[in-house]
């Protein structure tokens, strides 16, 4: 498999704790489903999938890859979980790519784009996953810093990396945008997290309608999570798995139980599908 030098960026300084950073969670999060039926819907797909070390991206990388398509994964640190969710995408039997860099930053997002492009040629597959969270209880207590931080990893990226890709972006390319259950009933400790999650929203209907997007038959879609078992776990409603009793399903979803719906999303499962969100939130009836 590829194994060519990655393109790195320093990571951001942190002046608070990142999700990562609040330790291993009990139990284990599933990112990878064993009894997950693949059929080769992707088979030759070049995908990206940033925030792909853990959780979500973690579970939608492993899909792809089950279903035939390469992945390059795009992550803020070079840990051991990076490390090893390549080699488990290798292990599938597709190519697999690192990246390590800060998704917020334009340059760092151009680079990667350009070096994959040449790698591969076309791309078919974009899910802009990475995203991060900063509670806080009052509105006094969230600093320009904190505010800035989290647009910019959670929309100033999504923008950077929908705008670099588009014009190497198969016709009938799917481009997927990981939104959240708060973008619809809001969060009160997570203001300005709730607000970019809004946005996504807001820019994945927009960008689904844009006439450019439309003549080449790239689909825009968004996946609105509810609680999920993953490292953002700590930084929300709880540490512990069982405290998770306030969604009609009575717990948090796993990162695998959404990884079907990012593949049916990039395949041709879901051709009449613009524009549009999917609730996955263990029953939350939000009317959005």
């Amino acid at each position: 498999m590829d194994n060519d030098k990655q393109i790195k960026t320093q990571a951001p300084k942190k002046d608070y704790l990142m999700p990562d950073d609040r330790g291993k969670l009990e139990p284990t999060p599933k990112v990878d489903d064993p009894d997950y039926k693949a059929a080769g819907k992707m088979k030759g797909f070049n995908t990206i999938v940033t925030g792909a070390d853990s959780g979500i991206g973690r579970a939608v990388a492993i899909a792809y890859a089950k279903e035939g398509a390469n992945v390059a994964l795009v992550d803020l640190e070079d840990k051991e979980d990076a490390q090893t969710i390549k080699q488990e995408i290798e292990k599938l039997g597709v190519n697999a790519l690192l990246y390590i860099g800060d998704v917020g930053d334009e340059s760092f997002v151009k680079d990667t784009v350009k070096e994959i492009a040449k790698k591969w040629g076309q791309i078919n597959v974009l899910v802009n996953n990475a995203s991060e969270q900063h509670p806080q209880k009052s509105i006094m207590d969230i600093t320009a810093a904190q505010l800035d931080r989290t647009f910019r990893t959670n929309i100033f990226g999504m923008f950077y990396w929908a705008r670099e890709v588009f014009p190497h972006m198969t016709e009938n390319g799917s481009i997927i945008n990981s939104s959240s259950v708060t973008a619809y009933k809001g969060s009160p400790g997570l203001m300005d997290y709730a607000a970019t999650k809004g946005a996504i929203i807001s820019f994945t209907r927009s960008f689904s309608q844009n006439t450019e997007v439309l003549n080449k038959k790239v689909r825009v879609n968004a996946v609105a999570p509810g609680p999920i078992w993953t490292p953002l776990i700590p930084a929300t409603i709880g540490s512990e798995y069982d405290e998770h009793g306030s969604v009609p399903m009575g717990r948090p979803g796993e990162p695998s139980e959404l990884a079907p719906a990012y593949v049916y999303l990039a395949t041709k499962d879901s051709s009449y599908a613009t524009g549009q969100t999917i609730h996955i939130n263990g029953g939350t009836i939000v009317n959005g």
